[in-house]
C-alpha cells in the first residue's frame, strides 16, 4: 500500500523499527488540537475517539495543584523528616527547583504537542517507540502506586475525624492492609470507588468538583500554618542537619514523590480549551502555588514539633495542631481538610492514569479497547474501571510506604525524558509552532536533567531492583504484543476507529 500523509512504513531493520517516531503532526491531528483552525472539523463526528475539550485555565491549574498538594504534606512529610531532620526544608527546596526546571520543559512540549499521554507522547515524537513504551510503563507505575499510597493514608485522617467527632474509629483490621497491622483497608477501597464514579460522569464534572476541593485544602493548610506558627520554637530547628548532608538528598528524593502533579497537568492536554496557551500557564501557576504552600507548611511543622516525633506519627499535621492549641477543634478542621484533600489527589491521579492508557491504546501499544470513550460522557470508562480495580487492590492489601521511592523513580525518569525531548525537538523540528519556549535554553533542560539524576542517585538500591522488575515485565508486553500491533507498524493511515455501540 502506498504511503499517505501522516503515516510511515515499518521498513528497515527490526532494531531501527524499535526507534520509529510518531510525527508531531499526526499526534496533534489525532487529538483534534487544531479543530479551531480554518477548514478543520469542529467535532469528531461521533466516532468516540476524541476526548471532549471542556477544561479551562483555572480548572487545569487546580488539577496540578490538587494532585501535588497533599502527598508531600499529609503523607510524605512524616516519612521525609526522620531521614533528614529540620533540614527537610532544604530537601523541599531541591525538589522544588528540580520540578521548576522540568516544568519549564513541560511547558514548551505541551504547547508544541498538546495531546494526552504526557511524557509518553513526547517520547514517542522525539526518542522513538520503545523508549516511549518504557516511559508509558514508568507513568503507569508512578500513578498507580501514588494513588494507592495516598488512598492508604486517607483512612488515617478519616479515623482521626471520627475519633474527634463521634469517639468511634474503624477497627484496625479493616483500616490497614496486611503488613500494616490489619487485614483489609476498607476506607481506601471506598475512596477509590467514589473517585471512579465521579470520573465516569465526565472530565468537566470532575474538574469542577476538584476546583472546590482545592480551595478547601489550600484554606485548611493556610489555617495550619497560621496556628502552628503560634507554637513555633527556634530550638526545634537545631541541630538543623542531625543526619548529615547526605540525608538532604535522600529526603529530597522521597519528597519528589509529591511533584507528580506536574505530569498530571500534561495528561489533560486533549480535554483543555486552547491548549497551546492554557497548558504552559497552568503548569507555571500550579508550580508557584505548590512550592509556596509546601515550604510554608514544612517550616511551620518542624518549628512546632521536634523532628524526632514525626517518625511513625499518624495524621501528623492534625496531631501537631492538637498539641499546639491543647484543643481538638483545629485538629478536627485539619482532619476534615485532609479527607477532602486526599480525595482530590486520588481523583486526579486516577484521571491521569486513565488518559495515559487512552493514548497507549490509540497508538496500538495496548488493546484498542483502551482507546474507546463513552458516546454519552466522552470519558474512557473501561480505563477507569481497570485503573480503579488495580489501585483499590493495591491500597486494600499492600502496605505502600516503602513504594513512595518507586513512584519518585518513575517520575524522575519521565521528567528526564521530557527535558531531553525539548532539546531533541529543538534540533529536529526548529520551526515547529510553540506557544512557549524554555528560557535560558539549552542550560535549563541540561540543569533539569542534572537535578533529576541527582535525586535518582539518592534513592535506595531495593527501589532500583523493583523498578527493574517492572521494566522487565513491560518489555515482555512490548515484544509480545505492542511491537506487532503498533499503528506505526501497520501499513495503513492513522484513521479513527468506530465507537462502541450505544
Amino acid at each position: 500500500m502506498p504511503e499517505t500523509p501522516g503515516t510511515r512504513r515499518a521498513t528497515g531493520t527490526p532494531a531501527r523499527n524499535l526507534l520509529r517516531r510518531k510525527p508531531v503532526a499526526v499526534l496533534v491531528a489525532e487529538s483534534g488540537a487544531d479543530t479551531h483552525r480554518p477548514g478543520a472539523p469542529e467535532h469528531d463526528g461521533g466516532t468516540g475517539i476524541h476526548l471532549r475539550r471542556s477544561i479551562g485555565l483555572w480548572q487545569l491549574s487546580a488539577i496540578g495543584i490538587s494532585c501535588t498538594i497533599g502527598t508531600g504534606i499529609f503523607f510524605v512529610l512524616n516519612s521525609a523528616v526522620p531521614e533528614v531532620g529540620p533540614a527537610v526544608l532544604l530537601s523541599f527546596v531541591i525538589a522544588a527547583i528540580t520540578a521548576g526546571l522540568t516544568a519549564l520543559c513541560y511547558a514548551e512540549l505541551t504547547s508544541a504537542i498538546p495531546v494526552a499521554g504526557s511524557s509518553y507522547s513526547y517520547a514517542y515524537a522525539t526518542l522513538g517507540e520503545i523508549v516511549a513504551f518504557g516511559v508509558g510503563a514508568c507513568l503507569l507505575l508512578e500513578y498507580g502506586v501514588s494513588a494507592s499510597a495516598v488512598a492508604v493514608s486517607w483512612g488515617e485522617y478519616l479515623n482521626k475525624f471520627l475519633d474527634l467527632t463521634v469517639d468511634v474509629t474503624i477497627p484496625n483490621a479493616l483500616a490497614a492492609p496486611p503488613g500494616g497491622g490489619g487485614y483489609f483497608n476498607l476506607p481506601a477501597v471506598v475512596l477509590v470507588a467514589l473517585c471512579c464514579l465521579l470520573l465516569v460522569r465526565g472530565a468537566s464534572e470532575s474538574a469542577k468538583a476538584n476546583v472546590v476541593m482545592v480551595g478547601i485544602k489550600v484554606g485548611v493548610l493556610v489555617l495550619f500554618v497560621a496556628i502552628a506558627l503560634t507554637g513555633f520554637h527556634s530550638g526545634n530547628l537545631t541541630p538543623f542537619m542531625p543526619l548529615g548532608v547526605g540525608g538532604v538528598g535522600v529526603a529530597a528524593s522521597t519528597i519528589f514523590f509529591s511533584f507528580i502533579g506536574l505530569d498530571a497537568v500534561s495528561t489533560a492536554a486533549e480535554e483543555v480549551k486552547d491548549p497551546r496557551r492554557t497548558m504552559p500557564r497552568a503548569l507555571l501557576i500550579a508550580l508557584t502555588v505548590v512550592t509556596l504552600v509546601y515550604i510554608a507548611v514544612a517550616l511551620a511543622a518542624v518549628g512546632a514539633q521536634r523532628w524526632t516525633r514525626f517518625n511513625g506519627q499518624e495524621a501528623g499535621l492534625a496531631e501537631i495542631l492538637q498539641n499546639v492549641t491543647g484543643s481538638t477543634w483545629p485538629a478536627l478542621v485539619l482532619a476534615a481538610g485532609a479527607i477532602v484533600s486526599i480525595f482530590s489527589i486520588t481523583l486526579v491521579t486516577l484521571y491521569g492514569q486513565t488518559r495515559i492508557l487512552y493514548s497507549m491504546g490509540r497508538d496500538g501499544m495496548l488493546p484498542q479497547r483502551f482507546a474507546r470513550t463513552s458516546p454519552r460522557t466522552g470519558t474512557p470508562v473501561w480505563n477507569t474501571l481497570v485503573v480503579g480495580s488495580g489501585v483499590a487492590l493495591l491500597a486494600a492489601f499492600v502496605p505502600l510506604d516503602a513504594l513512595a521511592d518507586l513512584t519518585s523513580l518513575g517520575t524522575l525518569v519521565a521528567f528526564t525524558i521530557v527535558s531531553a525531548g525539548v532539546m531533541i525537538l529543538r534540533h529536529t523540528q526548529p520551526d515547529l509552532d510553540r506557544g512557549f519556549k524554555v528560557p535560558g535554553y539549552p542550560l535549563t533542560p541540561i540543569l533539569s536533567i542534572a537535578f533529576c539524576l541527582y535525586l535518582i542517585y539518592g534513592l535506595r538500591l531495593p527501589t532500583f531492583a523493583m523498578f527493574g522488575a517492572w521494566l522487565a515485565g513491560a518489555a515482555l508486553l512490548y515484544f509480545g504484543y505492542s511491537v506487532k500491533h503498533s499503528r506505526l507498524a501497520q501499513h495503513q493511515p492513522q484513521q479513527e476507529q468506530p465507537a462502541e455501540p450505544r
